[in-house]
């Protein structure tokens, strides 16, 4: 499941998008067009920054904007800076990977199914962008 965190910065996202063009927006011109705690939209828009994915400008006519078009920023990327691993046990994370406690790997028919689980997620959202999240496309 996405968490909170996750949510907004995609909702942060497609405004940005959506407002792509007009010039760095205000962060507080997202937080209430979009229906997010301000100071929780901060450091959401911080982590994006640092990520590559947005950048900023200071002050008079400052606030954020994309860096890249929509169809650069991948679904699967975001998910994993701000959640970390998409895979449902970290026995199975490409990225993430750790064995699970008391987990005999070679024979756990969980591992199996979840791994399996893990590549149809992926296969979806590594071919998903920001664009196609977008309402005006």
């Amino acid at each position: 499941m996405l968490s909170k965190k996750t949510q907004y910065a995609f909702h942060a996202l497609t405004y940005l998008a959506e407002n792509q063009g007009k010039g760095p927006i205000l962060i507080s011109e997202i937080s209430e067009e979009r229906k997010i705690s301000l100071k929780f939209l901060e450091n959401i828009l911080l982590e994006l920054k640092k990520s590559g994915i947005l950048g900023s400008k200071k002050g008079k006519g400052g606030g954020y904007y994309l860096i890249k078009e929509p169809e650069e920023i991948g679904l699967a990327k975001i998910i994993r800076l701000l959640d970390g691993p998409i895979a449902l046990l970290p026995c199975v994370s490409l990225n993430y990977y750790e064995r699970c406690e008391n987990c005999q790997e070679d024979i756990c028919g969980l591992n199996v199914v979840m791994s399996e689980v893990r590549d149809n997620t992926l296969k979806v959202l590594e071919n998903k962008s920001l664009k196609d999240v977008l309402r005006n496309y």
